[in-house]
């Protein structure tokens, strides 16, 4: 038995945890929960925990159902809402066959294969998440619920408001639970919240984020409160995103740097964000998994439609940071058109695959975007080059189905189920009568 597996057990005895929960994600990134007693956890680090995975969206198809739950005892965390009655603690778990390799199928095993390709070129990868959400009196839409809490705007101070207790409730939460965050405040539409962790690997980036929308949820229910990740719950208001940055260490080295270079940014820099530019269009269906991730994307606002990248531009779908002097290290890029329901392992597997087949091919960097792409013509969008990104889901499956950067980072398994998954949710929609349809024509038709 390893320290980490034997600091675990010694916790659970210590602080006398009554269940753990052992967490994984389907593949579209819906966290699942098997709960075992403490007696069990020597023998789930030793064999794992058999679980059905046929009953699970995309995980094995129903004769291969068998699929065992391997703990991460590096995760293992107390979960601070549960209370002192009955501790309870969590740990984040690999999916393997029986046989004991690794479950293509499970979303983390597609992040750790794409994270060991980028450290047989010797790179590390690095992510810092600024994750958006509204917060909302009740979450009953069918009744003309779905209200925001508060008609506050961007960095607002509201005395007194509901944000400020849950902000500050979910921040202690977070800390206690080991996920460091760097900001926390109010986002430009009525109810909406950004909360940025601190920068990590992206596998830890992306287990912090499942815990994340967790405590998020959590928080909400015990303030009466309901919180939500949709991409665009309002028409009027701003979408919710996930931008989020990134940079490849050397060693203790950032890739992205180099001094005296233009924006500070360095070759390897460059060429990722040439890669990301250059596939961004087929990888979107990833990083923008629902219908309505196309209403935020071609919402306006802050959010990018076309493949670009500036200096500061927040019209960009990379954005390079203002460079502070003396902090080389800190040298990243910004990728804005990921949203806040993405799942995490599969929206940074294909981030990772795109920046790194543009260094690995040398790809060139196009001129930089000075302009707000929203106040330009189609013809001077154009004329510069900007490729737009899909303007549906229907148009980035169609997209996403002929690459085959997005199937090899996949895997043929979760590239197929999820091409079959998203096409039936276009079917879905396409099928419903909406308000806007019964509004606009059934009296005048």
């Amino acid at each position: 038995m390893d320290k980490q597996q034997d600091f675990v057990l010694r916790t659970i005895e210590e602080r006398g945890v009554k269940f753990v929960r052992l967490w994984f994600t389907d593949v579209v990134g819906t966290l699942k929960s098997v709960a075992v007693a403490p007696a069990e956890v020597e023998g789930a680090f030793a064999e794992g925990v058999g679980i059905d995975g046929s009953a699970i969206e995309g995980l094995t198809r129903a004769y291969e159902a068998d699929v065992l739950a391997h703990p991460d005892p590096s995760t293992f965390q107390i979960l601070p809402w549960r209370g002192e009655v009955d501790p309870t603690a969590r740990m984040f778990c690999d999916i393997n066959t029986p046989d004991g390799q690794p479950a293509v199928s499970d979303p983390r095993n597609v992040l750790k294969r794409t994270l060991a390709k980028a450290a047989e070129r010797g790179f590390t990868f690095y992510t810092h998440p600024e994750i958006e959400f509204y917060l909302l009196k009740d979450s009953d839409w069918a009744n003309g619920g779905a209200q925001p809490i508060d008609t506050a705007g961007y960095f607002d101070n509201v005395p007194g408001g509901t944000a400020h207790d849950f902000r500050r409730r979910s921040v202690r939460m977070l800390e206690d639970i080991g996920i460091s965050v760097e900001f926390s405040h109010h986002e430009a539409g009525p109810g909406q919240n950004e909360i940025d962790l601190r920068y990590a690997d992206a596998l830890t980036t992306a287990d912090n984020i499942m815990t994340f929308r967790t405590v998020i949820k959590e928080v909400a229910m015990e303030q009466g409160v309901y919180a939500t990740f949709m991409p665009k719950p309002f028409a009027q208001h701003p979408g919710s995103g996930m931008h989020t940055h990134m940079s490849l260490f050397e060693g203790d080295n950032n890739a992205f740097y180099e001094a005296g270079a233009k924006h500070q940014l360095s070759k390897v820099g460059r060429q990722f964000i040439a890669g990301l530019l250059h596939f961004a269009p087929e990888i979107t269906a990833i990083t923008n998994q629902y219908v309505n991730s196309y209403k935020r994307l071609w919402g306006g606002g802050e959010a990018p439609a076309f493949a670009n990248w500036g200096h500061n531009n927040r019209s960009a779908l990379v954005r390079v940071p203002v460079y502070k002097p003396g902090k080389g290290q800190s040298a990243r890029i910004e990728y804005r058109a990921i949203d806040s329901a993405a799942n995490p392992y599969l929206a940074y597997s294909v981030l990772l695959a795109a920046g790194l087949k543009g260094i690995e091919e040398g790809m060139d960097l196009p001129a930089e975007a000075e302009e707000n792409a929203w106040e330009l013509t189609d013809t001077e969008r154009k004329a510069l080059g900007y490729k737009p990104l899909p303007s549906s889901l229907n148009n980035a499956i169609t997209l996403m189905e002929e690459s085959e950067l997005v199937a090899e980072t996949l895997g043929s398994k979760v590239f197929d189920y999820v091409l079959r998954n998203k096409r039936q949710e276009w079917a879905d929609y396409r099928n419903q009568v909406t308000n806007f349809e019964l509004r606009s024509n059934l009296e005048t038709l």
